[in-house]
């Protein structure tokens, strides 16, 4: 019996080691077929899916369980402020992974639609060369996209430091979606104030407009809407990136109870940059009257002194009532604003930027009359304080629109869409200018420095969405749904100036 059990043992032995080699083969071979795929997150081990290594091999294929792909800056190169370091970031990654290339990518919110109408001027001529150099007459940059990589014409300094964070988005973009942002080239004027008039072009007898980007339009303009610099941070009054800021703002809005508010409307902004601000500041509480709004002037420059301690936007939610009122031109005020859980009163615009054309009277805000601010006011805050269940649910309508379909994810979408649908016009194939030179987010952030670079590194894309693709475009508005809208918001717009006319006339009665 021992001598049987010895060479039973020894085949089991043997049997088991063979097993063991076979599994260690086939592991390691798995583990050198996906290289570049991440391990747990968490784990200290995680290998780094390097640049060099993705642009040696741009098609491998990352098929372990989705993970995020971290690929860091290289500022290890010295002076990156002038030229981007070799292979600093790779132009085409391919995902294979089929838990995401299963999934259908979700529906883009609806003021996607507006990309459309946009681009419609152009709809049948396309852009020409000769366009796009016709809108350099009051451009900052221009900008062009080849093979995934960014090449940055300058014309003049916008204020402060928006060009500088346009173009960082724009190549957050570029990280995000490695080699899916078509070839392109276009002209970007930071200013506030739109400039291509509709008077002035479009018809039979007249040429089709110079295409020019900015942050906002209006209907008597045929400027592109683009989301605004603030997105990737304002340094000059610290206010953070967009992704950080909205979630202080959602937090925020838990600190205070709707009912526990001040039943009041707040404003507090820079009241000299337009005569429609100042007027604003009639409606003040004094003495003889008291129009149920507390309306503060902000001081910049003694913000800049005491460290901005006062102009924390998520400690601003504590008011059952915010106003937003135009500046110059629109004002990046209203996305904060429009977060709040507060009811927002929205004087009457003349501007838009790419979002707000969605936006619904009494469903998102209340509307407040431009020539009869303080009237207008007086009656919204009384409306809401004796209808408080449906003025909590517009302040709530409001701040999820915000803060779910204005997420970081769908304004890089939107950028998406809106540069590859204006790419599709382009009559020509865009080369790279003369004067232009490479940009990279190395060679913005490495020698970035204060809040400029915090902010830079805080919105920093730190690689490839792993996402088969951006979200999915609705269709264009056809005449009737257009319509349709335009009634709706006009059809808001009567009702609250039949119930403020009802109230005024009650009120002076009384009196």
């Amino acid at each position: 019996m021992e001598a049987i059990r010895r060479p039973l043992a020894r085949s089991s032995l043997v049997a088991l080691f063979f097993v063991v080699l076979s599994l260690g083969a086939f592991i390691c071979t798995r583990y050198l077929d996906s290289s570049a795929a991440l391990m747990d997150a968490n784990s200290p081990e995680r290998p780094m899916l390097t640049p060099e290594a993705v642009a040696n091999n741009p098609s491998q294929n990352l098929q372990t369980a989705p993970k995020a792909i971290d690929i860091p800056l290289n500022c290890s190169m010295g002076d990156v402020s002038r030229a981007c370091p070799a292979n600093y970031y790779p132009s085409h990654i391919v995902v294979e992974d089929k838990a995401y290339s299963s999934t259908p990518p979700p529906s883009c919110p609806n003021y996607f639609r507006w990309i459309y109408d946009d681009l419609w001027p152009w709809r049948e001529t396309g852009i020409t060369r000769d366009m796009v150099m016709s809108a350099g007459r009051t451009a900052n940059f221009r900008l062009v996209v080849i093979d995934g990589r960014a090449y940055v014409e300058r014309y003049r300094k916008s204020f402060q430091s928006r060009d500088t964070f346009t173009l960082w988005g724009i190549l957050q973009l570029l990280r995000r979606y490695p080699g899916k942002v078509p070839d392109l080239d276009l002209m970007f004027d930071c200013v506030d104030w739109p400039v291509i008039k509709k008077e002035t072009f479009g018809g039979p007898n007249h040429p089709p407009p110079p295409p020019l980007f900015r942050y906002c339009g209006n209907d008597s303009t045929h400027d592109i809407v683009f989301p605004d610099w603030s997105f990737w941070g304002w340094p000059e009054i610290n206010i953070k990136p967009w992704e950080a800021l909205s979630k202080d703002l959602r937090e925020g809005n838990t600190r205070i109870r709707w009912t526990d508010r001040e039943p009041y409307a707040y404003w507090k902004g820079n009241p000299v940059v337009a005569a429609t601000r100042m007027d604003l500041l009639k409606c003040n509480v004094s003495d003889k009257h008291d129009w149920n709004a507390r309306v503060y002037a902000q001081d910049w420059l003694q913000e800049q002194k005491h460290g901005y301690k006062q102009s924390d936007l998520a400690s601003q939610c504590d008011h059952r009532y915010k106003i937003y009122i135009e500046g110059s031109a629109w004002s990046v005020s209203e996305k904060y604003i429009l977060a709040c859980d507060s009811v927002t009163l929205l004087v009457k615009p003349i501007y838009y930027d790419f979002f707000t054309r969605s936006l619904m009277p009494l469903k998102h805000y209340w509307p407040v009359k431009d020539e009869d601010k303080c009237r207008s006011i007086k009656h919204a805050v009384e409306w809401g304080n004796n209808h408080q269940e449906e003025a909590q649910a517009i302040g709530k309508a409001a701040s999820s629109f915000i803060l779910d379909e204005l997420k970081m994810d769908y304004v890089y979408d939107y950028m998406f869409h809106l540069l590859s649908e204006y790419a599709k016009l382009l009559k020509y194939k865009p080369s790279v200018p003369q004067r232009a030179v490479e940009l990279c987010s190395e060679s913005m952030s490495c020698s970035a420095k204060g809040f400029e670079k915090q902010f830079m590194d805080d919105s920093l894309v730190k690689g490839p969405a792993l996402v088969d693709s951006a979200c999915t475009m609705p269709p264009p508005y056809d005449p009737a749904s257009l319509h349709s809208v335009i009634q709706s918001k006009d059809n808001g717009m009567k009702q609250v100036d039949t119930w403020e006319r009802e109230y005024w006339q009650s009120h002076n009665k009384q009196m």
